[in-house]
C-alpha cells in the first residue's frame, strides 16, 4: 500500500487531511513560486502549474511507493492574483479592496500515484464574499499577522471568519485543499475511501 505524501508545509491542508482520517507524511517542495513564468500565468492556470511542479519536485525526493498531493492556492480579484501578502501594508491594502466585494479562490491540485504511474490534476474554484470592514477592523485584523501568510490574505477558519458572510462552492477548497476532489481523485486511481484512510 502506498504512503500518502503531502507536498506542502501548510498546517491547514495537513489538518484537513488528518481531520478526514488520513495520515499524510509531509515533504516540502521549496518551489520558488515567484518566478516570471508562474507570475505571467492567469491565476486559474498558475495554481495548477504550481501544484504540478510541487508534486513532481517532491516525487524526485522520495524513494518509496507514494501517492503525492501537491496544491497551490490564490485569490483572484478583478483579474489579478492575490497570493500571500507578506507585509502588513500589502495585507491592509488588499483588505480595503476586497471588503464589500467578492472574488474567486482557486486551488490547484496534482495527485501522483508513483506505483501506478498515474497523475491527476485539476483546479477547484470557490466564490468568496466579504462584508464591509471599518478601518479599525482592518487594522486589528492585520495586526494579528494572520493575513500575511495565507493566499488572498484571509482565512475561513481564523480571525477573518466574521467578515465572510457567504461562499459559493467547496468550503475545504478555501481552507486549502478540496477534500471532495481528493476523494474523487483517489477513486479514479482505484482506491476506496476506507482504503485511503489506512494508508500509512
Amino acid at each position: 500500500m502506498p504512503t500518502i505524501v503531502l507536498a506542502s508545509q501548510s498546517a491547514s491542508r495537513r489538518r484537513l487531511l488528518e481531520s478526514a482520517g488520513l495520515s499524510p507524511k509531509i515533504f516540502v517542495s521549496h518551489v520558488d513560486e515567484e518566478t516570471e513564468f508562474f507570475n505571467s500565468l492567469p491565476p486559474a492556470d498558475m495554481v495548477i502549474a504550481l501544484a504540478i511542479t510541487k508534486a513532481h519536485t517532491v516525487r524526485e525526493q522520495i524513494d518509496f511507493p507514494a501517492i503525492i498531493i501537491g496544491c497551490d492556492s490564490t485569490f483572484e480579484f478583478d483579474g489579478a492574483s492575490f497570493g500571500k501578502p507578506g507585509t502588513p501594508d500589502v495585507a491592509r491594502e488588499r483588505a480595503k479592496r476586497v471588503q464589500g466585494n467578492s472574488g474567486l479562490l482557486h486551488t490547484g491540485h496534482c495527485i501522483i500515484d508513483t506505483v501506478k504511474d498515474i497523475e491527476i490534476s485539476d483546479r477547484v474554484t470557490t466564490k468568496v464574499s466579504f462584508d464591509r470592514m471599518s478601518d479599525d477592523e482592518i487594522a486589528d485584523y492585520v495586526a494579528s499577522e494572520e493575513p500575511l501568510h495565507v493566499a488572498g490574505g484571509f482565512t475561513l477558519d481564523g480571525f477573518s471568519s466574521p467578515f465572510i458572510p457567504s461562499i459559493e462552492g467547496d468550503y475545504t477548497n478555501v481552507v486549502g485543499i478540496s477534500m471532495p476532489f481528493i476523494r474523487k481523485a483517489f477513486a479514479q486511481l482505484g482506491y476506496t475511501w476506507p482504503q485511503v484512510k489506512v494508508m500509512k
